[in-house]
């Protein structure tokens, strides 16, 4: 799959008929509400026309004619895990908006990171999973990304932390095109929490700290340094945390049964009395291809034990946003910047039985995302969707830079402004673990509706709004015959789009 391959000419006109169709049938009026978990709540008013949005400002304020913008990403941050940062919702989501639908359309690691450089789906840029055939480092083509684009537009661009699986094994020095500012942490170093290596502008050296300790320094000193330059600046700051990795410690279930993370050590079991999510798919199996039947009550205290380490974890990662928010206003920059917090991809914690990612579940491939910056309302939610490809778009509009690469996103700048709720389909794919360029699934996300089609053939199909743990394949009713239809016609018509032939804002609907 190349980035070069010609736009199929049919898929919008196939998109528009079938969004048509959608709205007849019931499923281009189903929004989701906007509680702390984005579930479904009631079915939205009639359908009108695709509109462009109208935010409440135009220009970004502050001292610039082009706003800074700051984006920290986690890895593996489940939107159940948000309430637990205090400084994010503090000096983030209430002062900004959050996305409940932000959407991860192949929730794993390496394509949901390449898609946030790129702007492209994971068929499009080819880095299609972690190892082997598309997969990792080695699978990516980096000299045409956001830090570019960007660079070319007047920005200085800064990275930190983790960049792609498998990043510095053949060449720990390599800096990737584009950034002005190199720190980025050398695999396998990487997952082990301490005493992680750090390839910094070419140089690699070993920091001892807590590498979310490591990142909050890289970070504001940063901040700091630009607070007195003309240019504006981008810079992308990514935790390994709540991600798995670190030593075996005397209290880590067996790794037989879940591999765990590693809090700073202050944070160590401070959070033992938190127990699991109270959702309606925990510990249910069945419904779907991708649920277990059972599961064992080891496995069900491992995965407790590890929730409680993954909270733990991003809390050194919570430190880090204050401080950055603290100098953003110390430097007087803070009215003057995006900031932008999101996961790679979501995680189940006990949720169907399972503890991982990439199913086609809700809480795989819905991602905590929260922005605050110059005309982002403050306090609300969102619900209209936006991915990991919308978000690079995105920044390269809020910059001004022209992407050179043909891209699958949306800007999503006055989305995030409106007071409108927009549905959209959302296309979403998997490939296997271990290397393979033949999808495992594919599928679309639409309103209160999830279709997932697997390679022989069978489908599943969720109503998140009757159902909002997708513990019941609804495909084989007979009322859901039209829904069904068109989703398979949005399937087909989106499964190896490229640029304009992927949803577009003309896709996009009210939802209310």
């Amino acid at each position: 799959m190349t980035i070069s391959r010609p736009a199929r000419k049919a898929a919008p006109a196939i998109a528009v008929a079938a969004i048509g169709a959608l709205a007849i049938t019931g499923v281009a009026h189903a929004g989701l509400d906007d509680t702390a978990d984005g579930r479904d709540s009631a079915t939205r008013g009639d359908v009108r026309a695709p509109v462009a949005p109208r935010g409440p400002e135009t220009q970004p304020a502050g001292s610039r004619a082009k706003p800074n913008i700051l984006m920290f990403t986690v890895d593996d941050m489940t939107v159940g895990d948000l309430p637990h940062m205090p400084n994010l919702n503090r000096l983030v989501v209430r002062q900004g908006t959050r996305l409940t639908q932000g959407t991860a359309p192949t929730p794993i690691c390496v394509p949901a990171r390449a898609s946030l450089l790129t702007g492209q789906y994971a068929h499009n840029h080819g880095a299609l999973t972690i190892s082997g055939a598309g997969g990792g480092f080695q699978a990516f083509e980096d000299a045409n990304t956001l830090p570019v684009w960007l660079r070319k537009a007047g920005y200085e661009t800064y990275f930190s932390g983790k960049y792609l699986n498998g990043y510095g094994m053949a060449n720990p020095r390599y800096v990737p095109p584009g950034w002005t500012g190199w720190r980025g942490s050398v695999d396998m170093s990487t997952y082990g929490f301490y005493n992680t290596r750090y390839n910094i502008n070419g140089k690699v050296v070993t920091r001892s700290a807590h590498n979310s300790d490591v990142l909050n320094g890289f970070t504001t000193q940063v901040i700091g340094n630009r607070a007195k330059s003309r240019k504006p600046w981008f810079m992308w700051t990514n935790f390994v945390a709540p991600h798995h990795g670190g030593r075996q410690e005397s209290d880590d279930p067996s790794r037989n049964l879940v591999k765990t993370t590693m809090p700073a050590k202050r944070d160590r079991n401070t959070f033992r009395n938190v127990g699991l999510p109270n959702d309606p798919e925990m510990w249910v199996g069945g419904g779907s291809p991708w649920a277990p039947a059972s599961s064992s009550k080891a496995f069900r205290s491992a995965v407790r034990e590890a929730n409680q380490q993954r909270l733990e974890s991003l809390q050194s990662v919570d430190d880090a946003v204050g401080a950055a928010v603290r100098k953003l206003r110390r430097t007087g920059e803070l009215k003057n910047t995006y900031i932008i917090f999101t996961s790679d991809n979501g995680f189940l914690v006990g949720h169907h039985n399972r503890d991982g990612k990439l199913v086609p579940f809700d809480r795989s491939l819905r991602i905590p995302m929260v922005v605050r910056g110059p005309g982002i309302p403050r306090g609300r939610a969102v619900s209209t969707a936006t991915t990991n490809p919308d978000i690079a778009v995105t920044i390269a509009g809020i910059a001004g830079a022209r992407p050179g690469r043909r891209v699958d996103g949306v800007d999503m700048l006055d989305y995030w402004r409106s007071g409108t709720d927009y549905d959209r389909p959302v296309p979403i794919e998997a490939y296997p673990v271990k290397g393979g360029r033949n999808r495992i699934y594919s599928g679309i996300r639409y309103g209160r509706w999830t279709y997932v089609r697997l390679p022989g053939g069978k489908e599943v199909l969720f109503d998140r709004r009757t159902n909002p743990g997708e513990t019941r394949n609804v495909a084989r009713r007979k009322g859901n015959a039209a829904v069904l239809k068109e989703l398979r016609r949005l399937d087909r018509g989106y499964r190896d789009c490229a640029g304009t032939s992927c949803p577009q804002a003309s896709t996009f609907v009210p939802a209310g």
